[in-house]
């Protein structure tokens, strides 16, 4: 893009390299940093109408950025504190490219009259595909491939190995949080033949169950032969399941968490496995993101730990990306206010 007569520009570094340009604008284009990975799609229609700085938290150039800054655009790594809010001393508006905000402080930007934008509906399909897949490899899962000639015997061995023990159909499969991935999931659940229940604070109307029962929290953990975690980022969820929640659960459960790392401690998680062989849980989601070294999850052979990867497919990412949109009308909005 050229520069207009009215524009000074300057490029910020990190690590040796440009990660972007910020135009410091007499005219009516605003500033909008953005601290993480958006497609490129979005972020080419983005710089059209605006001057926007692509640059992480933390980085060379990160603070003067702020100081310009009228939209903040973050994913899931960067933490908006007050600290970061107040060193934004034009910030109008902060975007998440994701469903949650609860790496946002929502309190003290409503304080500030920061408006804060999110995307609840992009990844819901691809979390519900993810979900679906660790249900059939776990509960269904295929047998190796054959590859070579087997004689009778291996042949029925072969086919002996993959007898399941039980069929989804025979399974109830319980749902915390019954937002909108948890009702999406209910629906792809009850099409595949698990009875469906789920628990939430809020009263669900009844043509938004999917035919699904409601039980309370107790009846949930302690019936479900598999369950799938889908709480929101509210800070009271801190901690949710608590060492005797986690004791309702059925000995042989199979526990989803595609939702919040933070919901239950690792100490208290590895407990409850460790007492529970037969049991798997299987967790897309960590309080701390890597996984640490000392997690006494990554030890335990029915616990699996996977990379935070319910939502990646291009589809989402776009999806989400494109909260560029909202950022930008918010802050028209309130620059005309």
């Amino acid at each position: 893009m050229a520069e207009s007569t009215h524009q000074r520009k300057r490029n910020f570094q990190t690590s040796g390299q440009p990660v972007g340009v910020l135009y410091l604008s007499m005219s009516d284009r605003c500033c909008i940093v953005v601290t993480e990975p958006l497609s490129e799609e979005s972020l080419k229609w983005l710089r059209v109408r605006a001057d926007v700085v692509q640059c992480a938290a933390g980085d060379a150039g990160f603070a003067e950025a702020l100081q310009s800054a009228q939209g903040l655009i973050v994913r899931t790594y960067t933490q908006v504190d007050q600290a970061m809010l107040s060193a934004a001393p034009r910030l109008r508006v902060v975007g998440r490219a994701g469903t949650g905000i609860d790496n946002i402080d929502v309190a003290a930007c409503g304080r500030m009259g920061i408006a804060v934008v999110n995307t609840p509906a992009a990844n819901r399909q691809a979390v519900v595909e993810y979900v679906t897949s660790i249900l059939t490899s776990t509960l269904r899962p295929r047998p190796k491939a054959i590859t070579s000639e087997l004689s009778p015997e291996a042949w029925s061995q072969v086919r002996q190995e993959v007898v399941m023990n039980r069929q989804m159909s025979e399974c109830t499969f319980g749902i915390l949080g019954f937002g909108q991935i948890g009702r999406r999931i209910a629906e792809v659940a009850q099409a595949i033949g698990f009875t469906v229940q789920f628990c939430d604070v809020v009263d669900i109307p009844k043509n938004q169950r999917h035919r699904a029962a409601k039980v309370d929290l107790d009846t949930l953990l302690h019936t479900s032969d598999v369950l799938s975690l889908h709480i929101d980022g509210r800070p009271e969820n801190r901690n949710f399941l608590t060492p005797a929640l986690l004791n309702l659960l059925r000995q042989d459960v199979l526990l989803l968490n595609t939702s919040r790392g933070f919901i239950m401690r690792s100490t208290d998680l590895a407990r409850a496995m460790t007492t529970r062989p037969q049991a798997q849980a299987i967790l897309d989601v960590h309080e701390v993101e890597p996984v640490p070294a000392d997690d006494p999850l990554l030890t335990l052979p029915n616990v699996t730990l996977l990379p935070h990867a319910a939502s990646r497919t291009r589809a989402a990412q776009n999806a989400m990306s494109w909260v560029v949109r909202d950022v930008l009308e918010l802050i028209k909005k309130k620059t005309n206010a």
